[in-house]
């Protein structure tokens, strides 16, 4: 058995020292050696990682938490940097590091011909090395450390292509929506350093239930006070929302396809989007003693899984369908959060890292092979020329849609069953929800196939004629994902009903709907034969055959459904409203404040009358000093006069 403790600083500062040698010597050490060292150093991380998660699966390694060193005080507060490696972390490591590292792959064909070539390399490292930190972080403010990192990393890579003006309005966009969630989470971060005096983890924990016993409030007035414990989870959720892209939060992530299409896998699939799924499981601790931020959480996570996948309807471009699938993904997780089932949550946010990034990146494949096409309606019948990457395609949409023996079927079905078993209130608004959203999912993820793979072919003759799978270097890593996107979820079953999470995970006896669905589960075999008679089946295959009659069998019905139901495909179209609302509300009303604070406060008050104002006055009374300083002698007799006989009556008046 490895010692732990050396095993993640290798994993973790593989990836820093790629990208720090990438990115300072790239130019010097070329394309070849600086791709097959960030390949190495990631791929060497998730064989580490599979190390970690193999000691705790098999050979029953206990959790390892320790300080690497303190770089600071601040009274009796020490910052340092510490490291946690248990179950869950373990178990997130793999998946950062697995597809990070085919992202890594991948990105040597795709990226082939740009010039920008060692610069991605080094921010995508980076990137990995940011998730990584966040994953095994010890304390809060190493888990904003990564959270920044990875947001920050993001910012520069959806503004990866930055001579185009919408890559530049995009990488903005992502980046100040979550500064928005931000000013929340580390609100709850300043909440909980004031409530327990520290920001280690396990510290933390361990007081957790003697402050709620304590009824612990912040008061905002004098009157006015919340429970610490619920202001705590409500302010750090709302990071999450800006992070894992909840509703209203959630506008920055379709506008990130703007960058290279290895980034859109990366971040939607195992890295930026789960953070915030992920640091919910972590801080289940604190989130099971506030029912009010758990239904918040459930509320949100089912509208997101609804709403998101509407709008996915109505895409015509191919990575953006693709992002508002992961939207309404992550709504699924989150919604298994809101009722408590973690592990079930983390177990989709595994499968989905799969399925979700060999969508991406065959998204990708049929991309390059039409020369950076991504309108599906300029495609057509792709099958017959990318055969590889349609059959690995197919495996993602069934993945996707939760078709039974596949890896996403078993993470899914869990989620909703979960749901209806839940007591909170919520729930029952939720469960008809995230039933639903079956149906809708498999509506949009086969009206792309089917429209990409399957209709007749809408591309440029001249095409047509160079079409051709992509080369092995892209292919495949889609093969490598396609495996576990359908055998993952068959593995894993088990060990996640052999509570594997045991320890990093805590559920309350209340919230018993994971231990209902633990004694329920009689292997991944027997649940994927009752898979095919459950209700969630049957919407899913509805949803097949509607996307196979309206853009297959009978295209026009769907244009005519399309006329009928106009308002309602424009509301779609238009995303509910959320970019509109944000447009003309918030925005134009920041631009007006500003506006006012120019004019009014800046211009008029400190310019006009403050600064300006000051210097006109002086200049006036200057102005009439100076008429008095005549140099006539006379002048000055006679004023000498006036004042000797104004005197004169002062005093007189006075007596």
């Amino acid at each position: 058995m490895f010692d732990l403790k050396p095993l993640c600083l290798l994993i973790v500062l593989n990836p820093l020292g790629a990208a720090l040698v990438i990115g300072l010597f790239g130019k010097l050490i070329g394309r070849r050696a600086s791709h097959w060292l960030a390949i190495i150093a990631v791929g060497v991380s998730c064989c580490l990682s599979l190390q970690a998660l193999k000691q705790f699966m098999w050979d029953g390694a206990e959790a390892v938490n320790f300080v690497l060193y303190q770089w600071g005080n601040s009274g009796s507060y020490h910052f340092e940097i510490g490291f946690l490696i248990d179950r869950l972390s373990s178990w997130m490591m793999v998946v950062v590091s697995f597809v990070s590292w085919m992202v890594h792959i991948y990105t040597v064909g795709y990226m082939q011909v740009d010039s920008g070539y060692q610069r991605f390399f080094s921010y995508i490292a980076l990137f990995t090395f940011g998730m990584l930190m966040l994953v095994m972080s010890n304390n809060f403010l190493q888990l904003f450390f990564g959270w920044e990192m990875v947001g920050l990393m993001s910012y520069l890579l959806i503004g990866f292509w930055f001579q185009k003006e919408t890559a530049i309005v995009a990488n903005l966009k992502a980046f100040i929506v979550n500064r928005v969630g931000d000013f929340g989470f580390i609100l709850g971060i300043a909440a909980i350093l004031y409530g327990f005096g520290t920001l280690d983890y396990r510290m933390v924990f361990d007081q957790v239930e003697g402050v709620v016993a304590s009824n612990a409030n912040l008061f905002f007035t004098g009157t006015t006070s919340t429970p610490l414990i619920t202001f705590i989870c409500l302010a750090l959720f709302m990071g999450a929302m800006g992070k894992s892209a909840q509703i209203p939060l959630h506008v920055w992530l379709p506008d990130s396809m703007e960058g290279p299409t290895p980034i859109s896998a990366l971040i939607h699939a195992a890295t930026m989007v789960t953070a915030g799924v992920f640091m919910l499981a972590r801080l289940s601790p604190l989130f099971e003693y506030s029912e009010t931020a758990l239904t918040v959480v459930l509320i949100i996570g089912s509208l997101t899984c609804l709403l998101m996948g509407l709008v996915g309807i109505v895409q015509n471009d191919i990575k953006r369908i693709i992002a508002y699938s992961t939207l309404s993904q992550l709504g699924y997780m989150m919604t298994a959060m809101g009722v408590s089932a973690y592990p079930v949550g983390i177990f989709h946010l595994t499968t989905h890292a799969f399925f979700k990034a060999l969508l991406f990146l065959g998204a990708g494949s049929v991309i390059l092979a039409l020369h950076h096409e991504q309108d599906i309606w300029k495609m057509g019948n792709l099958k017959k020329y990318m055969p590889v990457t349609y059959i690995t395609m197919l495996v993602g949409s069934l993945a996707l849609i939760g078709f039974p023996l596949f890896s996403g079927f078993y993470s899914k079905d869990l989620i909703i069953e979960a749901v209806g078993l839940s007591t909170l209130p919520a729930a029952q608004f939720a469960y008809p929800i995230v039933l639903g959203s079956v149906y809708i999912t498999a509506l949009y993820t086969f009206r792309l196939f089917f429209v990409v793979f399957h209709t007749q072919e809408r591309m440029e003759s001249k095409l047509i004629s160079h079409l051709q799978e992509s080369p092995a270097v892209i292919w495949v890593p889609l093969v490598l994902l396609a495996i576990p996107s359908f055998v993952a979820g068959g593995i894993l079953l088990d060990p996640l009903f052999q509570n594997f999470f045991k320890n990093s995970i805590v559920i309350h006896a209340n919230h018993s709907v994971f231990n209902i669905l633990q004694a329920e589960h009689q292997g991944a075999l027997q649940m994927a034969l009752e898979g095919f008679k459950s209700s969630s089946f049957w919407l899913g295959m509805s949803g097949i055959l509607t996307a196979w009659f309206c853009y297959v069998q009978s295209p026009a019905f769907a244009a005519d459904m399309q006329r009928k139901f106009s308002l309602l495909y424009r509301i779609l179209k238009d995303k509910f409203g959320f970019d509109t609302f944000n447009q003309w509300a918030i925005i134009a009303g920041v631009r007006g404040a500003g506006w006012f604070c120019w004019k009014v406060s800046d211009d008029w008050l400190i310019d006009g009358i403050g600064v300006n104002g000051t210097a006109k006055s002086i200049n006036r009374i200057s102005y009439m000093l100076r008429k008095i300083q005549s140099g006539y002698l006379y002048h000055y007799a006679f004023v000498m006069i006036v004042g000797f006989l104004a005197l004169l009556v002062w005093l007189m008046l006075t007596e």
